[in-house]
């Protein structure tokens, strides 16, 4: 019986290390999703000067993760996470998820992201992809390929938000706001209202979603008709 019971105890650390393992490589940079090319409207926001500084950097991700669009994700990657065994209701966070988009731009974002990460995460196969397939928004998938491979939702939602925040520092860094000393100092400032953050939001649902960050939805807008950018939102 003992023996037993150290071989069900090495079994599951084994599948929790292969599940910790994936979540590294699905939220990695390396990871081909394209969202090296899009800014999410933090573009517009320095190029019209809402954000000038690191300081105000720092302000706008804090704003994001509380009231604005990186709660929502977070809201829909739990979503993502609770109905991945059940198809139809899946297909319906999908589908309210894409609907939700503010503006073209950030549809095509979120879409030609979640679309990426399933065909790439077909590496490890599972049947969740099938009903992925199509119009995939990216938070939406995270959660429900990260469930499906028995990654809790507290880690998918932690591992998720310290992605979409490195890669919000990432295009301040590239578009000169601030430099890599800087970027890596707001990471691990990060950290805390992150870790804080999913605590709670891990028990949201579809009726918490909403957001009061109008600059920041309006400056998404903007983005489509800049003169000059960089990057595709």
């Amino acid at each position: 019986m003992a023996e037993t019971g150290m071989a069900e105890t090495r079994s599951s650390g084994i599948v929790q290390r292969q599940g910790l393992l994936r979540l590294l490589a699905w939220l990695s940079p390396a990871f081909p999703v394209g969202g090296f090319v899009y800014s999410g409207g933090l573009e517009s926001a320095i190029v019209d000067g809402h954000i000038a500084s690191g300081n105000d950097l720092a302000n706008w991700l804090h704003l994001l993760l509380a009231d604005g669009s990186l709660r929502n994700d977070a809201i829909l990657l739990v979503e993502g996470h609770r109905r991945h065994a059940d198809s139809a209701a899946l297909s319906a966070v999908l589908e309210l998820a894409a609907a939700l988009a503010g503006s073209a731009e950030r549809h095509g974002e979120v879409t030609r992201q979640g679309e990426a990460f399933v065909t790439a995460a077909g590496a490890w196969p599972h049947p969740v992809l099938q009903t992925l397939k199509g119009s995939a928004v990216y938070s939406v998938v995270v959660g429900a390929v990260a469930a499906a491979h028995g990654v809790s939702a507290e880690d998918a939602l932690a591992a998720f938000l310290q992605a979409q925040v490195s890669q919000l520092i990432s295009v301040a860094i590239r578009l000169g706001l601030i430099g890599q000393t800087q970027g890596v100092a707001l990471i691990a400032e990060m950290e805390v209202p992150i870790v804080g953050g999913v605590e709670t939001l891990v028990h949201l649902g579809l009726d918490d979603l909403g957001s009061a960050t109008i600059v920041a939805e309006t400056l998404s807008m903007r983005h489509e008709t800049q003169y000059s950018r960089l990057f595709q939102s």
